[in-house]
């Protein structure tokens, strides 16, 4: 939030480079006219700024930095020493202040700047024998008093100032509202201005720009503008603020009695005597024109309108004060300035800089500070720097909104040169950095991943400073954000210098997000035991953030006892807690508990909103609880609240689940009434729907209008392809499967998986291996449904089912090489060569120990590839190796044999086969018939098959000699 500038000082907000820039208003300023059209400038004919040379123009007041303290002559400095130096203030005061003029008595009280001992000084004075009660004394008191919010003595301060015969002053009411203002109560600081008309008291000027600047800090823009109007016209009408309308303000900062009490007894009662006779007639009383005089309430005004979005009340201000010949000062174009630039009229804010110097009132570092947060806010940084560097350059020095504020800016934007620069300039004048820099400026190091750096300047600032909670918290918190949980470990168990330096809550809070971040459950739970041990108890938000957290990382019985334990504690949890851990036990399956907790939060009185409701219809969907999740739904509609996109998807969700399409055509048909329509989870369930039933023509409108917003996604192109392939429509499920690669939405396993099925399915393995390959080229790791697949397709492309036997079973029990072993054989079986013989020579290079179906792999790698003397070589590597060739060795051998027309292998295979010295296999037979074929043998080839049909279908024997045969065995039967 930037400072603001009125009423002769900036704000109590701290300085932050951020400004709402609102539309931009043209404005006219005509003593820069020129400049500003050279520039390019266009103006609004409402908002005119008028400079005229007569104009009188105030002394520019001094940076804080420079202003000295007043000096006083004669006895009083040593007076002051004395009071400041000595403990024994009661003494100190006897011996030097008994003799002192009631002016004297005035400086001193003036001068105590602690609270405590201003009224104990007050009491000294009181006690003396000539002292007469006057009401500046009483004024001072009453505003100390005030300041430190010590409303009880300040009511029996004031009744006692009315027992003594002193009666207030317009100064004494304005600064009653100034305390009260300040303090938030601006109801009660109202009502000191109703307390003093009832004494015939009408405010000045002053007391009128306290009242507007109160209402201007409280936001209430209209009251205060409504209040200075009727003030100028003699009338000031509080008729609004009404006593009985007022809330009890028993106890609530430490008072025995209420403001009501106070102002209905004492004030009114000491209130109903005039303190002039005949004040109407008086100048300063109701019905008097006036206009305001004073530099301070045009500058208060022209705050107002600013802020209000007023811009041209508030150029009509400036002209005003121009035309009455008020003087300005810089705090006039401080805020002027402020005003211009916060609402995007940075040129015309320039043009005011401009005339300031102009007219010999300089600027002063506040100046420039907000033309270092404008530039910042507009997103100029080389200008808001520019600005920072003009400070030092016409001989004024930053302060520590200055460097709070170029710190911000740098940091926010990771700028660690430059902020690093800003530092060591710092140091160079021995300006430390601030405490509410550090947080910002560790934040930048540890997104710019430079620990070493945050850690040097945090252990830097705590060795010279005590760290408050706050800013502690803010450092934790910085680091919690980035996961970074044991950096933030040791700034919670960092230094604690002074023992009343407890961790507060705060900290505490911080430090659980910090653990939750990085799902250590365990520590955060303990961290929670831990809290009350070192005398911090924990509060709503500590319950609330482990429960949720605890529901978030499914420990839903931690959760549970911890809802109790804060319940019992008093507190209060936020629907939020309630809804988190629903959604956990919803996500689980346990929907009974869900439901006793949703029962449970309806009895603490907590409302449940739309994300209980559909955490508990998404449960019960998923477990096709339909007429459970319609009944939460009846009871969301009415309570009042609208069905979401979330819950009608839940909704189409549960009717999917039982199959009934009218209900989720109607779930569908309201979200479709919703702003933005329905979204891709709601489309997909539909979609997912009619593929369920085969429903082509309806599941492909949803699909068109998917792709024609750009919204359909991999579960969008994966329902079609799943429907096309279930009605037969192989080509439409391809086309589908290409265009979800065009689109580039194979972005993980899955996606892969669902579109290389659908290629198996269409015969074209060719494309699924090309897709296995872009796989693993992109570093996406097949998973079981990859392998799944890849298996059916060695089927459908002719491996002999022994083959793919020991491949899958070799799979399935984890063995070394065996994702190898199968990614090898589809990629030889599609033609793929290369690929497959690249991860082979990788496995002979490897030199390490393999079993039989990584070598068959390999043999029916470099045998397919025609790399026949390869294929030996790893046969004759795998005798050595003491591994006897299987079945699927020799069906590889006897495909390289015929492929090099080498026939005495061929033969020797089949001779070890027919003589039984080789199991008989159907496979292998039909491998030597081709190998016969490949060696262009076709004659030797029938006389396999022969010996095939012979060995597995028997002799041709006839029907009368088979009934014969059964005859007989029936005879033998009943011999027996």
């Amino acid at each position: 939030m930037i400072r603001s500038y009125s009423s002769g000082e900036l704000s109590r907000e701290s300085f932050q480079p951020h400004i709402l820039v609102l539309p931009r208003l043209r404005t006219s300023v005509n003593f820069y006219s020129q400049m500003l059209n050279s520039r390019g400038c266009r103006f609004h004919p409402e908002f005119k700024l008028h400079c005229h040379p007569k104009t009188l123009f105030l002394p520019a007041r001094s940076s804080s930095s420079n202003v000295k303290k007043k000096r006083y002559g004669g006895v009083l400095p040593s007076i002051l020493r004395s009071l400041d130096s000595d403990k024994d203030l009661e003494k100190t005061l006897a011996s030097v202040c008994e003799n002192l003029s009631p002016k004297e008595q005035t400086l001193v009280l003036k001068e105590q700047s602690n609270c405590e001992r201003l009224i104990r000084v007050f009491e000294f004075f009181k006690s003396l024998k000539d002292y007469v009660p006057n009401v500046i004394h009483y004024n001072i008191v009453l505003r100390a008093l005030g300041r430190a919010q010590k409303w009880d003595k300040l009511r029996l301060c004031w009744i006692e100032m009315a027992k003594n015969g002193v009666l207030p002053t317009n100064n004494t009411y304005g600064m009653l509202v100034d305390v009260y203002g300040k303090a938030g109560m601006v109801k009660e600081a109202l009502l000191w201005i109703k307390h003093m008309r009832l004494r015939g008291l009408y405010p000045d000027e002053v007391t009128m720009n306290t009242i507007v600047r109160v209402l201007k800090d409280a936001g209430d823009f209209d009251r205060a503008d409504r209040f200075y109007k009727d003030w100028c016209i003699g009338r000031v009408d509080l008729n609004d603020i009404e006593l009985d309308s007022m809330i009890d303000l028993d106890n609530g900062s430490g008072s025995a009695i209420s403001f009501k009490q106070f102002l209905s007894t004492e004030l009114f009662r000491t209130g109903g005597r005039s303190p002039v006779s005949g004040t109407s007639g008086s100048p300063d009383t109701e019905s008097s024109v006036r206009k305001p005089r004073l530099t301070s309430t045009y500058n208060a005004l022209i705050d107002l309108y600013g802020k209000a979005d007023r811009l041209k009340d508030a150029a009509d201000v400036f002209a005003e004060m121009l035309k009455s010949g008020v003087a300005m000062d810089t705090i006039t174009f401080n805020t002027m300035i402020f005003t211009c630039g916060s609402h995007g009229h940075l040129l015309e804010a320039e043009s005011l800089l401009a005339k300031m110097e102009e007219r010999g009132i300089p600027p002063d570092t506040k100046t420039y500070n907000i033309f270092l947060s404008l530039y910042a806010g507009a997103g100029n940084i080389e200008a808001a720097l520019e600005y920072y560097r003009k400070i030092r350059k016409v001989g004024l020095f930053p302060d520590i909104v200055t460097h709070r504020a170029v710190l911000h800016i740098l940091c926010e934007r990771n700028m660690v040169q430059e902020a690093e620069t800003v530092i060591e300039e710092m140091e160079e004048f021995g300006i430390h950095i601030d405490e509410q820099s550090l947080p910002v400026i560790i934040k930048m190091y540890i997104a710019e991943g430079l620990l070493d750096r945050a850690k040097m300047l945090f252990e830097k600032f705590i060795s010279d400073h005590e760290l408050s909670s706050k800013t502690s918290a803010a450092i934790i918190d910085a680091y919690a954000e980035r996961g970074l949980w044991s950096e933030a470990e040791a700034v919670f168990y960092g230094k604690r210098d002074s023992p009343r330096q407890n961790r507060s809550v705060l900290e505490y809070n911080v430090m659980v997000k910090a653990y939750g971040k990085a799902e250590l459950y365990d520590k955060a739970y303990s961290l929670f035991k831990s809290m009350r041990n070192h005398g911090t108890w924990p509060d709503e938000c500590t319950y609330n953030s482990l429960i949720q957290m605890f529901s978030g990382g499914d420990l839903v019985d931690h959760a549970r006892d911890l809802l109790g334990e804060m319940r019992a504690a008093g507190l209060k949890p936020k629907c939020q807690t309630y809804s988190s851990l629903i959604a956990c036990y919803a996500r689980l399956g346990q929907l009974s508990d869900a439901v006793d907790v949703y029962q449970e939060m309806i009895s603490a009185g907590v409302k449940p909103n739309e994300v209980v409701f559909g955490s508990l219809i998404n449960g019960f969907a998923e477990t096709g609880g339909v007429e459970e999740a319609l009944q939460y739904f009846r009871m969301m509609e009415e309570s009042g609240i609208s069905a979401n996109k979330i819950v009608l998807t839940s909704l189409i969700k549960a009717y999917t689940k039982v199959g009934c399409l009218e209900g989720a055509k109607r779930a569908y048909e309201k979200i479709k009434d919703l702003e933005g329509g329905p979204d891709i989870v709601a489309s997909n369930s539909m979609l997912n729907l009619y593929a369920d039933l085969g429903m082509v023509s309806e599941a492909r409108c949803v699909f068109d209008n998917l792709k024609e917003t750009g919204s359909a996604d991999g579960f969008s192109f994966a329902a079609m392809m799943y429907l096309y392939k279930s009605m037969g429509m192989l080509d439409e499920a391809i086309d589908v499967a290409d265009e979800m690669k065009q689109s580039g939405l194979l972005r993980d396993c899955s996606s892969y998986n669902k579109v290389m099925a659908c290629y198996v399915t269409n015969g074209q393995l060719r494309g699924c291996g090309e897709l296995l390959h872009e796989m693993i080229n992109r570093k996406i790791l097949p998973d079981m449904g990859t392998f799944n697949v890849l298996l059916t397709s060695l089927k459908k492309g002719g491996i002999p089912i022994e083959a793919v036997t020991q491949l899958e079973s070799s799979y399935q029990e984890g063995k070394p090489y065996a994702r190898q072993a199968v990614i090898i054989t589809v990629f030889s079986l599609v033609g793929l060569h290369a690929y497959a013989l690249k991860s082979c020579d990788a496995i002979i290079k490897a030199e390490i120990p393999l079993e039989s179906f990584v070598y068959n792999a390999m043999i029916y790698a470099y045998g397919s590839s025609g790399q026949i003397d390869k294929a030996l070589n790893v046969f004759m590597k795998m005798k050595d190796d003491g591994l006897e060739p299987d079945i699927i060795t020799y069906i590889n051998l006897v495909s390289c044999y015929g492929k090099a027309g080498m026939l005495e292998g061929v033969k020797r295979i089949y001779s070890q086969l027919k003589f039984g010295e080789i199991e008989p296999n159907e496979s292998l037979f039909k491998a030597v018939m081709d190998a016969y074929k490949d060696a262009n043998k076709p004659d030797l080839a029938e006389l396999v098959n022969q010996e095939m049909k012979f060995a597995f279908e028997g002799p041709d024997y006839s029907e009368s000699e088979i009934e014969g045969e059964s005859k007989s065995e029936e005879d033998i039967v009943l011999d027996l």
